[in-house]
């Protein structure tokens, strides 16, 4: 059997603050005190894996074995049909490193623009069929860990609409919608999604 988390406190292996912000919503009702590996001053591990629970499990042992508390960590990404699955475990590399207002982040306009730009050359006709893809990592300081995967499918649009998600929510339509992930709001977008699917596995485990 699985090993089940209890209450307490339960880093969250990212220095995104969106991402912070949905994963400590969706756990919110579980009684688990979130912190951010980033408010701990923990580093960020190198991403060396090629595929999303690889990356997934480096982040979320560093951060237990650095803060000796259990971790969870995510790793997602963005793949595209017409792409042959690009950009997948690259998706944020595709959003180069840039400082705003004094700090560090990543330009994800230019990561959007730069999907549609390979779609256009693939061709006016180009199968716009995507999805978003989630892999959480739970793991204890003593080794001990868990994955769960989920998915969300849906296609791709341009020009970019909306202002609410982060990443790649402008352009991606979720199957069955005609908005955005960032034209709908969060409770939405939390009930469909990629990290909602995958976070549904991790409930039923954990909590059920």
């Amino acid at each position: 059997m699985t090993r089940r988390l209890g209450s307490g406190s339960l880093v969250i292996a990212t220095h995104n603050a969106g991402k912070l912000k949905e994963i400590s919503a969706l756990l919110e009702p579980y009684g688990l005190t979130c912190l951010s590996a980033g408010a701990l001053g923990l580093p960020e591990p190198a991403e060396t894996g090629t595929t999303f629970a690889q990356n997934a499990l480096i982040k979320a042992q560093a951060a237990a074995e650095a803060s000796g508390l259990p971790a969870l960590a995510d790793d997602s990404g963005l793949s595209v049909d017409a792409l042959g699955g690009r950009p997948g475990v690259y998706t944020a590399d595709w959003a180069e490193r840039q400082w705003f207002e004094g700090q560090p982040g990543r330009d994800w306009f230019m990561a959007m623009g730069k999907v549609e730009g390979l779609l256009q050359q693939v061709g006016p006709d180009a199968d716009r069929s995507c999805a978003f893809h989630c892999t959480l990592a739970l793991a204890w300081p003593d080794g001990e860990y868990a994955v769960y995967e989920g998915t969300a499918p849906g296609t791709l649009t341009w020009p970019p609409r909306g202002e609410l998600g982060f990443g790649y929510d402008p352009v991606f339509v979720p199957q069955g919608r005609d908005r955005t992930f960032a034209e709908i709001d969060p409770e939405e977008k939390h009930a469909i999604s990629h990290r909602a699917d995958a976070f549904a596995k991790l409930v039923a485990e954990q909590f059920g």
